[in-house]
């Protein structure tokens, strides 16, 4: 197993989990979507950086500049994802049951 398809098993489990949490939190069917879709969209970023990852390997496996920017840009589009799903989700809860 290699350190992508880890990070992803990880990502997918936790998304999961803040989709049945956000199942059985009592808040409004808008508050719902958004929590979910939050998540949603790490999967989503994960997932186009999984490409991104698999296409530069394809090209080649000696090191180019580009091909590591590329790798890097794709992994800072996922941690961005991730900080704006915790965010979103802070902001939510905090509204509701704050």
């Amino acid at each position: 197993m290699d350190q992508r398809s880890a990070a992803f098993r990880q990502e997918g489990v936790a998304v999961l989990l803040a989709v049945v949490i956000a199942c059985w939190l009592d808040v409004d069917a808008i508050t719902r979507v958004l929590l979910i879709s939050s998540v949603m969209l790490v999967m989503i970023v994960e997932i186009l950086n999984s490409a991104i990852e698999a296409v530069v390997d394809r090209i080649g496996s000696e090191y180019h500049e580009l091909s590591g920017r590329a790798k890097d840009m794709g992994s800072a589009a996922v941690l961005i994802a991730i900080i704006v799903a915790v965010i979103t989700w802070c902001i939510l809860l905090w509204s509701h049951f704050g």
